[in-house]
C-alpha cells in the first residue's frame, strides 16, 4: 500500500506520538525527571523520561534517544508495558508509548530538561508529580512481561481536571 492510499484526511482524528519511559533500580525507586521552570508543559513537576518520536524512527528508537538525551543513560533494555491516548481536544491528542526499565548505576547527569531523583513509590506525595502518576506508577512497577499490556486514556473535565481510565487491568492490589 503507498502512501496515497493510506486515507489521511483533515477530518480525521490525529495524534502526535510521545514515549514515556520509568527506569527503577534495586531498591525499586523510580528515577524522575522534574521538568525545568523554563519547560511549557510540567515546569517544576515530576516526571517520566521522554519526549517525541521523530521522523523516521519508532516508538523504542525514540525511547532510546530520548533517555540519552534527559539523562546520558544508554545501553539499558526497555520493555514496552502500554500505551495510553490522551485527549487534547476533539480533533488532536497525544499517543504515550510507555515503557520501563532497570538502571543499576548510581551516576546521574542531569539536563537542560531538569534534575534527575531517584523517588520510593511511597513517598510520592512528598514531591510535586504530575498528577497521573499516582495511579499510573504502580501499575508500571508491577508491570512483568506476561502481562497484558496496560492501554489507557486521559481525558479532561472541563474545569480541567484529569480523569485517567484504564481497559484492562494488569494490575492487582495485594
Amino acid at each position: 500500500m503507498n502512501i496515497s492510499n493510506q486515507g489521511i484526511s483533515n477530518q480525521q482524528y490525529k495524534v502526535i506520538p510521545r514515549t514515556l519511559i520509568f527506569l527503577f533500580d534495586a531498591q525499586n525507586r523510580v528515577l524522575l525527571l522534574k521538568g525545568s521552570p523554563k519547560k511549557k508543559r510540567w515546569a517544576n513537576a515530576y516526571n517520566g523520561i521522554g519526549g517525541h518520536v521523530e521522523p523516521h524512527e519508532d516508538v523504542m528508537e525514540a525511547a532510546l534517544r530520548e533517555m540519552a538525551e534527559e539523562t546520558g543513560i544508554k545501553n539499558v533494555d526497555l520493555l514496552f508495558c502500554g500505551q495510553l491516548m490522551v485527549d487534547a481536544s476533539d480533533e488532536a491528542g497525544v499517543a504515550l508509548f510507555v515503557f520501563k526499565g532497570r538502571y543499576h548505576s548510581k551516576e546521574l547527569i542531569h539536563s537542560e530538561d531538569g534534575k534527575l531523583k531517584w523517588i520510593a513509590l511511597d513517598e510520592l506525595s512528598r514531591y510535586p508529580v504530575m498528577e497521573d502518576l499516582y495511579e499510573l506508577l504502580p501499575r508500571i512497577a508491577a508491570y512483568k512481561l506476561v502481562d497484558p499490556l496496560i492501554i489507557g486514556k486521559y481525558m479532561f473535565e472541563p474545569g480541567g481536571s484529569l480523569i485517567v481510565s484504564f481497559s484492562q487491568e494488569a494490575f492487582e492490589e495485594n
